[in-house]
């Protein structure tokens, strides 16, 4: 079993900010899947489903994003998952916007579901960068990652969310390579 954690806030108020890009990911992933009916559980909100012949749980946590490793780390001890199991899908201040990077491990540049999730697992787990662009000086970050994406924004948002739910069997498979590989095709095409 795989457990894909996307970052966000609870409240209609945050649904459209680039901080909740997570959120959205984990909402078409489980569309484009069929996966089971929301569940609340783990301090968030669950589906689960199957991925390229793979057993996921889709998690969003309800705790706010400095508090997101209550949640993952509430899921991963109550499956009794190692690290290797998990995936956190989050916005990417260091990625040009529409862009996707997935690495494994690493720090965690600031940014605070990160960090959280950190402080109560440990890093050595695999990430989806999302990137959403960076507005060009540290004073306007705050504003930046929690207003919502513009109108003009948001025909490319969907091309890169349903890119991502359409290769999301490859990440299932484990091949991150080309799960980046495929979209990035897809959004050019």
């Amino acid at each position: 079993m795989q457990i894909w954690a996307g970052l966000g806030n609870p409240g209609p108020q945050h649904a459209m900010q680039r901080h909740n890009i997570g959120f959205m990911a984990m909402d078409v992933i489980a569309e484009m899947h069929s996966f089971a009916p929301i569940q609340k559980k783990f301090q968030g909100w669950t589906q689960e489903g199957r991925i390229g012949g793979e057993k996921v749980l889709l998690l969003k946590p309800a705790t706010y994003m400095n508090e997101s490793g209550r949640s993952v780390g509430e899921a991963m001890r109550f499956y009794k998952l190692d690290l290797d199991a998990l995936t956190v899908f989050h916005d990417e201040l260091d990625l040009d916007p529409f862009k996707i990077k997935v690495k494994h491990g690493g720090g965690h540049a600031g940014h605070n579901g990160l960090r959280s999730i950190d402080k109560h697992l440990g890093s050595d787990y695999r990430r989806v960068r999302i990137g959403i662009g960076h507005p060009g000086h540290k004073d306007r970050v705050h504003g930046y990652v929690l207003g919502n994406y513009a109108k003009a924004e948001q025909p490319m948002l969907i091309d890169m969310l349903g890119a991502i739910g359409s290769e999301a069997d490859w990440l299932a498979k484990g091949d991150g390579p080309r799960f980046m590989n495929d979209i990035a095709l897809r959004l050019q095409g």
